[in-house]
């Protein structure tokens, strides 16, 4: 009889789930002040979000923590789902690290204080690629 997941993603896939399906939960029905300042955020890096109201910005971005949250956690979803779903996900929170004034040293990639926790994300891409990538070469076995 096979797993519904395999014993070395036990670990990782409900590291990563839990931790962007709690930050996704807890962006629901945030107040005004927050909303404006995850948008005003967002909105720097990524100019395209200028268009949208903070509300629907922030009701957005906690689907899209939700689902790829949600994703690892549950043993149906295939490994390469789940994986495809954190990569893109942290890939975009990535996206603000070097774009964000203050996050890293002048003229380095290493993070200042205030740069630590955007720069941490790269686990989650990692686990992601992993997915994928073991998912992938699994085809070819």
């Amino acid at each position: 009889m096979r797993l519904p997941v395999e014993l070395r993603r036990v670990a990782p896939r409900p590291a990563t789930g839990v931790f962007i399906l709690e930050s996704g939960l807890s962006r629901r029905g945030v107040d005004e002040e927050t909303a404006a300042q995850l948008h005003g955020t967002a909105k720097n890096t990524y100019p395209v979000l200028d268009r949208m109201q903070p509300a629907d910005f922030a009701r957005l971005l906690s689907a899209g923590e939700i689902a790829p949250g949600a994703a690892p956690l549950l043993p149906f979803v295939p490994a390469v789902v789940a994986g495809a779903g954190l990569t893109a996900f942290s890939s975009g929170l990535l996206g603000l690290y070097p774009r964000t004034p203050g996050t890293r040293r002048e003229g380095s990639l290493r993070p200042t204080r205030e740069g630590a926790a955007p720069a941490e994300d790269t686990w989650m891409l990692g686990i992601g690629l992993g997915f994928v990538v073991d998912e992938m070469a699994r085809g070819t076995r």
